[in-house]
């Protein structure tokens, strides 16, 4: 009964990954090994600041995927009380899993944790609010990672463990990202915006980004504005991304999309990548901008 347990936890957390799908692939494995990589070097801190945080995270895409050593990491973040807060039975799912998955340290590992019980943390499991996206359960990102150099790929496999967290679906983050940036974390526009999300100084300081370099809280920051910017306009995606490139007064004074040729071509380019007009929204963030009431108004 244990073992049948164990694999139905399994075969849940997988089928909510990438794993099953592509795993005889060697591009796919080769993007979880890196996956891995990436969250020890957040974990530890080795070459990039250390956000433990942002580890689970990655462990946590990685283990949906398949990863023995994602979810044998993950373990020992649970038992330490690293970056999660502790919980003994969690690591002694992740590590039960990884055993099964044939990892070599997992069985002493298990020792110091107690009994498998079948407790699961929330990221290996299905989410409830149909506006919060797994990092990959909206589209396939293989081709689109196979065509970039590695320094880029390591920032497509951020933006989309971190866009969830922020309730935005992955595809439409990497859409801004590639339209402002092309994923230059060094990028600096003539009107002072920066980074990967190229925030300029008051947005910046608007969403608590410190240092606007940093592609960890550069892209956390775009993220919460266009959070922000998705709640302000309901959902409406050609207004929130039009408000990301002029700002929501330009937006708003308008009532649409600015006539200005930037931002009638960044909506085009990202309306053509995420090809959807609607995206769910948290309206707890902020109150509804009136120019949404107009539109509806006008419509009828």
């Amino acid at each position: 009964m244990r073992m049948r347990a164990l694999f139905a936890v399994l075969l849940a957390v997988l089928a909510l990954g990438v794993g099953p799908a592509v795993a005889g692939r060697e591009e796919s494995r080769m993007e979880l090994t890196q996956l891995v990589e990436q969250a020890l070097a957040y974990e530890h801190g080795e070459g990039v600041p250390r956000d433990l945080e942002l580890a689970a995270d990655l462990y946590c895409d990685a283990a949906r995927a398949g990863s023995a050593e994602a979810m044998y990491n993950l373990g020992w973040m649970y038992a330490n009380g690293r970056g999660v807060q502790r919980d003994d039975a969690y690591a002694a799912t992740l590590f039960e899993m990884a055993l099964f998955m044939g990892h070599g340290e997992a069985e002493k590992a298990r020792r110091f944790v107690g009994a498998y019980s079948g407790a699961a943390p929330d990221c290996l499991q299905s989410r409830a609010a149909g506006w919060v996206f797994s990092a990959r359960e909206t589209w396939d990102t293989q081709k689109y990672l196979a065509s970039l150099p590695e320094q880029k790929r390591k920032l497509v496999q951020l933006i989309t463990t971190l866009a969830p967290r922020f309730s935005i679906e992955p595809r439409l983050a990497l859409a801004v990202a590639t339209t402002e940036s092309n994923f230059d974390p060094n990028a600096t526009s003539p009107k002072n915006a920066m980074g990967v999300m190229q925030l300029i100084p008051e947005t910046a300081s608007r969403f608590n980004v410190r240092d606007s370099y940093d592609p960890v809280q550069n892209i956390k920051g775009g993220l919460a504005y266009l959070r922000w910017l998705l709640a302000y306009y309901q959902g409406n995606v050609a207004l929130a991304v039009a408000g990301y490139n002029a700002g929501e007064g330009a937006v708003d004074r308008y009532r649409g999309v600015p006539p200005y040729r930037e931002t009638q071509n960044y909506v085009r380019r990202i309306m053509e990548f995420f090809q959807r007009k609607d995206h769910p929204f948290d309206a707890s963030v902020v109150a509804a901008s009136p120019v949404v009431q107009s539109i509806r108004t006008a419509g009828r």
